[in-house]
This record gives C-alpha cells, structure tokens and sequence, in this order.
C-alpha cells in the first residue's frame, strides 16, 4: 500500500521582491476616502477658477493659428497657384479670421474667469476665514 503524500512548494520572496508585491497590492486596495482639509480645498477652488478659462483660450488660440496658417498657405505655396486670384482673396479672408480668433481668446479667458471668481467667491471668503481665525 502507498502513501498519498501532499507534495506541497514554498518559496519566500526577498525584501525587494516583498516590497513590490505589496506595492501592486495597495493599488488594488479600496482606499479609504480621506478627508479633504479647509486649506486643500481652498486650493483646489482657487486652481479650479483659472482652470477653465485657460483651456477655452488655448483651444481658441490653437484654433485661430490653424485658421490663420491656412490662409498663409492658400497665399504662399502651390496650392494658391493651382487655384489661380481666388487663393488670396480666400487667403487673406481666412488669415484675418485666424487673426481675429487668435485676438479674442484672452478676452475670453477673462471674462470666463471673472464669471469663476464671482461663482466661486462665497466660498473662498468662507474658508478663509476659517482658516484665519
């Protein structure tokens, strides 16, 4: 008669190796939503006010030097030659309004972050009162 024996395998993971495993581990974790402070959230919402102001008017710079590079290239390289006058009329036409795009996103991007500030502002002169006392 033969013995069933469990051949069982350990191995131990070295301090590097320990490390890393629990690193990929904690990632994996639920974490516990951690509480924000008066002072973290205060400067989130000072961030949060020019945030999107600056993404608007860099959309409408980019946009207005793609318009106006289009209209240069209407003007200046063989595509203007094989469409004959046409190309710098439609050249210049596109390269004022890629001018004009270009011009209004600083406006822009102040009135978007005074319309911020004046939403935002109860609740930054809140908490900064808390703080300061």
């Amino acid at each position: 008669m033969e013995e069933n024996k469990e051949k069982t395998f350990a191995y131990s993971y070295s301090a590097k190796d320990r490390k890393e495993v629990e690193d990929i581990r904690k990632k994996y974790e639920e974490q516990p939503k951690k509480q924000e402070s008066a002072l973290e959230r205060l400067r989130r919402l000072d961030n949060g006010v020019t945030q999107k102001a600056t993404v608007v008017a860099l959309i409408l710079g980019i946009v207005g030097i793609l318009i106006l590079g289009t209209g240069m290239s209407f003007i200046m390289t063989d595509i203007g030659n094989a469409m004959g006058d046409m190309a710098i009329v439609l050249g210049v036409i596109l390269g004022v309004v890629g001018i004009i795009v270009c011009s209004v996103s600083y406006p822009v991007y102040m009135a978007i972050t005074v319309k911020e500030k004046k939403k935002i502002a109860p609740e930054i002169l809140r908490l900064t009162e808390e703080l300061l006392k």
